[in-house]
């Protein structure tokens, strides 16, 4: 995005804001207590993972018009500044500290890969503005005492939830099916690494007999997966697990069609259920057994229904993962500022403690920001298989966040965080 971008934005949100022409008039007092709030936002908007930065911030445009409409934060209109990181993580805290020391901006809402946020939650260390990661969801992130700070959340699903749940789904269909030679295929970094070793360990758990006898590490935005494709069929695995995403999904699933891999072999990949993927591959295998990302059947409610149409009528395109986990940012930033009624970053990262709202992606209705760690629970998960067409995953096996707790809760002490 330019900086020319960037200005468009900064006047339509002050458009938003309503009553801005009506504080001129106003007595210094009230124009003071109703100054307008500037939250920034980093994410990537260019290149073959663009569709996360811009899914993203269309996603907390759309929810800011409504908080905007209804008096703003705290009584203070929003006006929201976007800066492309490129996908790169100096770039990434490089904008951060532009958009807090250059543009006035007391809140970060953190848009960037799992790769960014760590670099992000660095500088809201050090500048100590209320910072919500939206997008990251490498478990450590949160769980990790040693990288958390009380002025950063995350709204985001995680790494370990997924796994959880996705293992306890794909063991079962091992011991059916017995699927004992397993392989894995992610992106080499971070979130690809560490949510691959929490899947495999807890498919290990609940079906002992399995076994990995190839693992592959492709790089982001990796152009030919030709290599990649070779080595799994080489390896000729029973199953094969993967959690890449977005445009990589995509190539990959296009490349790996021409090899007829989805034909020959069960393929879980907990992010194909995501319309970003599901309506961009060219042709869609069907039976791909996936965790839900964002489709509006799931949950089956009239609510999420409505939030998915809203978006796509505004947008001309379906919403994405990241698309929802902005917007329930953007609900809890609304929430936090009614409860503290305020916008210092102490009081609303006091009132996100614990905060539980109503959302149309909960599993049941509503998500709580849990206060141990920060991060949020409760959102819909589960797992199901694809077909080639609307409403691409129609049946889903709902995730167990009882065991997810409990699972997660072993694993935090396995790692010393608790």
């Amino acid at each position: 995005m330019t900086d020319n971008d960037s200005r468009i934005g900064r006047r339509a949100a002050l458009v938003l804001g309503g009553g801005a022409a009506a504080m001129l008039a106003a007595p210094w007092v009230a124009r003071a207590q109703a100054r307008t709030i500037k939250i920034g936002m980093p994410t990537i908007l260019s290149g073959r993972v663009a569709t996360l930065g811009i899914s993203s911030r269309n996603a907390v445009m759309m929810e800011m018009e409504k908080v905007n409409a209804a008096g703003g934060l705290a009584g203070r209109p929003v006006e929201m500044i976007f800066r492309d990181s490129k996908a790169q993580p100096q770039e990434a805290a490089r904008v951060v500290r532009e958009l807090v020391n250059t543009d006035g901006c007391e809140i970060i809402i953190d848009g960037e890969a799992s790769s960014g946020s760590f670099a992000v939650q660095e500088v809201a260390r050090d500048l100590k503005m209320l910072t919500i990661h939206t997008c990251s969801e490498t478990s450590s992130l949160s769980a990790d005492p040693k990288l958390r700070i009380p002025n950063a959340f995350r709204c985001v699903r995680q790494g370990v939830h997924d796994s959880v749940a996705g293992a306890a789904y794909a063991a079962k269909i091992a011991k059916e099916k017995g699927l004992k030679k397993w392989a894995t295929c992610s992106p080499d970094y971070a979130y690809g690494r560490d949510t691959t070793a929490e899947f495999v360990g807890y498919l290990k758990q609940f079906a002992p007999d399995v076994e990995i006898v190839s693992e592959s590490w492709p790089k982001l935005a990796q152009p030919d997966y030709t290599e990649t494709l070779t080595k799994l069929l080489q390896a000729n695995p029973q199953a094969v697990y993967s959690c890449i995403w977005g445009g990589d999904l995509t190539a990959f699933i296009d490349q790996g069609n021409l090899y007829g891999v989805f034909s020959k072999t069960p393929f879980f990949a907990v992010n194909m259920a995501d319309y970003t993927v599901l309506t961009a591959v060219k042709n869609l295998p069907q039976g791909i057994h996936s965790g839900n990302r964002y489709i509006k059947t799931f949950p089956m409610t009239p609510q999420n229904a409505a939030w998915g149409d809203a978006y796509r009528e505004k947008f001309k395109e379906y919403p994405t993962n990241w698309s929802w986990q902005n917007a329930a940012a953007v609900a809890f930033l609304a929430a936090a500022a009614k409860k503290a009624n305020s916008t210092d970053t102490a009081k609303m990262s006091e009132a996100l403690m614990g905060l539980t709202i109503d959302s149309p992606f909960g599993m049941n209705g509503k998500i709580t920001m849990r206060a141990e760690d920060q991060t949020i629970v409760d959102y819909a998960i589960g797992w199901g298989t694809t077909i080639p067409k609307e409403p691409y995953m129609p049946n889903v096996t709902p995730g167990d966040w009882k065991q997810i707790v409990e699972l997660e809760t072993a694993w935090k002490k396995s790692k010393g965080y608790i």
